[in-house]
């Protein structure tokens, strides 16, 4: 797990071929290793991605095909920036929101401009996962935890101030760029809850039914 507080920005050393699927060499930035080990997990993008090696200053990950068909990663390209984070600890605190770095979809920012000294985007979300996203609710974006300005469809709004414009790769967003998008986990939740209720053969949700499953204190 994650909370989308990036800790660094990486750079990419190479993309090697592998049987089809693809290694990546990542220098890690100021992310700092001292505390990584072999089977670590680090999330590039939003991905959650096994180490394989690492040194003092940058990593390697291996991506599958699934992956790199359902995400961002199989487009990048040598010296490509990408943001960093290490998985969480039961001692870190949860500044963001808790991110698992399995990315429901990819999104394209059909949008960009300036409000004071932020930037706001505008993004696109496939339609399948566009359901999930809710105004005021948390999204992950580039494994960024970010609030959801408001929502018109399956297009959402973000506002980005300048301290996270400049630590992430954010500030390199242009109109059809793709971006890594992870739903809140509470929303998955949710809509299994819902599910269930649906099959037990009511639709209605109350305050008792809320209670029951938690979302409410009694």
């Amino acid at each position: 797990m994650f909370t989308g507080i990036i800790q660094s920005l990486g750079t990419i050393q190479s993309l090697q071929a592998q049987g089809g699927d693809v290694r990546l060499s990542i220098n890690s930035g100021k992310l700092g290793m001292a505390d990584v080990g072999l089977g670590d997990s680090i999330a590039v993008n939003g991905v959650c991605l096994t180490v394989i090696a690492f040194d003092n200053q940058h990593f390697e990950a291996d991506v599958s095909n699934e992956t790199l068909s359902l995400t961002s990663l199989g487009g990048l390209s040598s010296g490509a920036n990408v943001n960093l984070e290490k998985a969480l600890t039961l001692s870190a605190r949860l500044g963001g929101h808790l991110v698992s770095g399995h990315v429901d979809g990819l999104g394209a920012v059909v949008q960009r401009y300036d409000d004071g000294r932020s930037v706001r985007f505008h993004i696109k979300a496939p339609d399948h996962i566009a359901h999930y996203i809710a105004a005021k609710g948390s999204i992950t974006v580039d494994g960024v935890s970010l609030t959801v300005n408001k929502v018109e469809g399956s297009i959402f709004e973000i506002n980005i101030v300048p301290h996270t414009i400049e630590e992430t790769i954010i500030k390199y967003y242009r109109v059809g760029s793709k971006v890594n998008l992870e739903v809140d986990v509470i929303a998955r939740y949710l809509e299994r809850l819902l599910g269930a209720e649906k099959t037990r053969g009511s639709t209605d949700i109350t305050k008792t039914f809320l209670a029951e499953n938690g979302f409410l204190s009694r």
